[in-house]
């Protein structure tokens, strides 16, 4: 069996953590931030971040459309925190002129937590990932306002905002699982991009 050879998007965010979490599930990890570094991967991970500054950047650095095209044509891509709002069809609380990626049937706030001296974590079950409760760490994170009729909820708070789902090989997520080391996520992801192979 091949190594799954995965991309990190590297613009800016907590990329090292990703990809620190990826090689430790047995990824190869390729840090893009060119179009030709992203034509190497099977799959992507977005770190979380600024929205808008991953915007920006991908759409100088010629990544904005080539990510766009293998989103509509299957790509396995993990979002996470500002990944999540990339990953949105749709936001609340967007600036001006902000684009994302798109590919998820979902609404979603951004900075729906407040500032980030209001950041958290949680014990959340996730049955998708198994029986044992799944450790979280929300920082600044977004909020899935609606989920589509396309998209699947993963989880939620117990006050009900969702903040885990997934579409076909899509998955996004309000949290940080890479910065507590919570590998559960990571393995969907990368088995997604095996099954794909």
């Amino acid at each position: 069996m091949t190594t799954a050879r995965v991309g990190v998007l590297a613009l800016q965010g907590d990329v090292r953590e990703h990809v620190a979490l990826l090689e430790h599930l047995g990824a190869d990890v390729v840090r893009v931030r060119r179009p030709e570094e992203f034509a190497q991967v099977d799959g992507l991970a977005i770190p979380g971040g600024e929205s808008t500054v991953i915007d920006k950047l991908s759409r100088q650095f010629g990544l904005a459309e080539p990510i766009r095209a293998a989103i509509r044509d299957g790509m396995p891509m993990l979002g996470t925190c500002a990944g999540l709002i990339m990953l949105s069809d749709r936001l609340i609380d967007a600036i001006d002129g902000q684009q994302t990626f798109g590919g998820m049937d979902v609404l979603t706030r951004r900075n729906a937590f407040g500032r980030q001296t209001e950041s958290f974590e949680a014990e959340l079950d996730i049955p998708a990932l198994g029986t044992d409760p799944v450790h979280t760490t929300f920082i600044r994170g977004p909020v899935v306002e609606e989920v589509g009729a396309d998209a699947t909820t993963l989880a939620a708070l117990e006050d009900g905002r969702v903040v885990a789902v997934e579409q076909g090989n899509l998955l996004g997520i309000s949290f940080h699982p890479e910065l507590s080391g919570e590998p559960r996520f990571h393995q969907r992801f990368l088995d997604r991009v095996a099954a794909r192979g």
